[in-house]
């Protein structure tokens, strides 16, 4: 028999509630889900009746029901219709911050402001957006290849759970480049492989801090997402200015437990942190019995003369946790991060690894071990130096024809550069002015936890061609002289 409506109706078994309400409660559900459009005609109550095997005085009373609250509009000498309810179809209902932190049934530290997501703007696919690499040179051709012997691999093992710190070949093979490209002392062993850097400050933000007796040295400005790790995990945070030669290793409080750096490329002024900050910080670390968590998210692309070795390969009392990602020097969609950890901390990573993500993605793992094994890795990072540094040394040549506006912060590596803007009092306007013509421009206020007294500008140069920079910038010289006539 033809079904009376276009979707099933489930009719109660004797104990379940009573065949009318159950047929109305459908009804309603379908009307308000749009499955049954506004308009459309019911059919007839003795048709129901006979193909659902039931009363026609029981269809009758649904429908009465369904009448009576405005779901279907009765027509005389005529079949009834649903009536266009849209405006009472379910909604989210937007409730204000205050109103969500309330509820006593989530964490409310999860709501606060401090740890507000970055929303993403809509930018042209060439911008000036800090930490995208290019994409354009990287050896597809290659990836696929590893991609294909990786799963051919598989196929002739069992289909078992793999280690949470990661597959042994990976973990060997980040030991090895490690040590090659940035003078990292470590083994396999004392490498976790994690989702990407995010997830490696999770885990060490659960490792170190010990709700409301922790305090951490943030650089500020800074990278948020660190800073709401451990904020999450309910450390106190406390913010260490910076200068051109990086952290304020001075400014640390004698109380600090934890000590957040990037040494190798400040994020995201750009500046290097000296070899006397880097004695002083590893000096104030065996002090005081503190760590230091040193983050190298793109130490490998280097542009100047000799540079600074890993803060971690000067550690020799097992204070320092070096973190390093894929996302700067691959592609951030592969999401691979890891911890090289001391010895000490090891067992006690891995469990906490376990407990959120307890068997880590072997496919990509196995792929990413051949990458780097075969030598593919290395080869593609110095390609790229070479395209990057070209995109560095024609920003710096754009940067000094604005020598009166902006005052480039020393840097030699990475992916951006950001230059300080010479007169406090036209920041807004630079800046302004910045995002208008160089599509992806931040001021570092947008990584700051307090006021900055000197704003910067931050510039990246992952994804623009040294043509586009010199197209780009001269606009914004442009924009700038105007500006400058107007502000007399």
């Amino acid at each position: 028999m033809k079904p009376v409506f276009s979707f099933d109706v489930v009719l109660p078994t004797r104990g379940q509630g009573t065949v009318k309400q159950s047929l109305y409660q459908q009804l309603r559900s379908a009307i308000l889900d749009g499955r049954v459009a506004p308009g459309t005609k019911l059919p007839a109550t003795r048709q129901v009746a006979t193909g659902l095997g039931v009363a026609r005085n029981t269809v009758l009373a649904a429908y009465d029901l369904l009448i009576a609250e405005g779901y279907v509009i009765p027509r005389a000498g005529a079949k009834a219709v649903v009536a266009d309810v849209t405006a009472r179809r379910s909604r989210p209902v937007r409730r204000s911050s205050a109103a969500v932190i309330a509820n006593p049934r989530m964490n409310p530290l999860w709501l606060t402001p401090a740890l507000k997501r970055e929303t993403r703007r809509k930018l042209p696919e060439r911008s000036f957006r800090l930490g995208t690499p290019e994409y354009r040179f990287f050896p597809h051709d290659t990836w696929r290849r590893l991609s294909a012997r990786s799963l051919r691999s598989f196929a002739k093992r069992p289909f078992t759970y793999s280690p949470s710190e990661g597959v042994p070949e990976l973990r060997a093979a980040i030991a090895h480049h490690v040590a090659f490209a940035r003078a990292v002392a470590c083994t396999a062993d004392d490498v976790i492989v994690t989702s990407g850097a995010q997830q490696a400050f999770d885990m060490l933000a659960r490792l170190l801090v010990v709700p409301g007796r922790t305090k951490v040295a943030v650089e500020n400005p800074g990278y948020p997402p660190l800073r709401s790790a451990f904020l999450a995990a309910g450390a106190e945070l406390v913010p260490i200015g910076l200068d051109d030669e990086g952290m304020r290793v001075a400014d640390l409080p004698d109380d600090v437990n934890v000590v957040s750096v990037t040494p190798s490329h400040q994020s995201p002024t750009g500046a290097v942190l000296s070899l006397q900050r880097r004695t002083e910080l590893l000096d104030f670390a065996r002090r005081r019995g503190a760590v230091v968590i040193e983050d190298d998210y793109d130490g490998e692309f280097r542009y100047g003369g000799r540079p600074l070795d890993a803060l971690q390969m000067m550690d020799r009392d097992g204070s320092v946790f070096y973190v390093g990602t894929f996302s700067k020097s691959l592609f951030p969609a592969l999401r691979k991060g890891f911890i090289v950890a001391p010895p000490w901390a090891c067992d006690g990573l891995i469990n906490i690894k376990y407990a959120s993500d307890a068997h880590s993605d072997a496919t990509t793992q196995s792929l990413l071990a051949a990458f780097i094994h075969d030598g593919h890795l290395a080869r593609y990072v110095q390609r790229m130096n070479k395209v990057y540094a070209a995109r560095w040394s024609t920003l710096l040549e754009e940067l000094a024809r604005l020598d009166s506006w902006l005052q480039p912060i020393p840097s030699e590596a990475g992916l951006h550069l950001a230059a300080r803007i010479v007169d406090p009092g036209l920041a807004s306007t630079v800046i302004s002015l910045a995002q208008e013509h160089l599509p992806g421009t931040q001021s570092t206020m947008a990584y700051s936890r307090t006021p900055l007294k000197h704003q910067a500008l931050t510039v990246g140069y992952g994804v623009v061609e040294t043509n586009e920079i010199a197209a780009a910038f001269k606009g914004f010289r442009r924009a700038l002289a105007s500006a400058k006539v107007r502000t007399r």
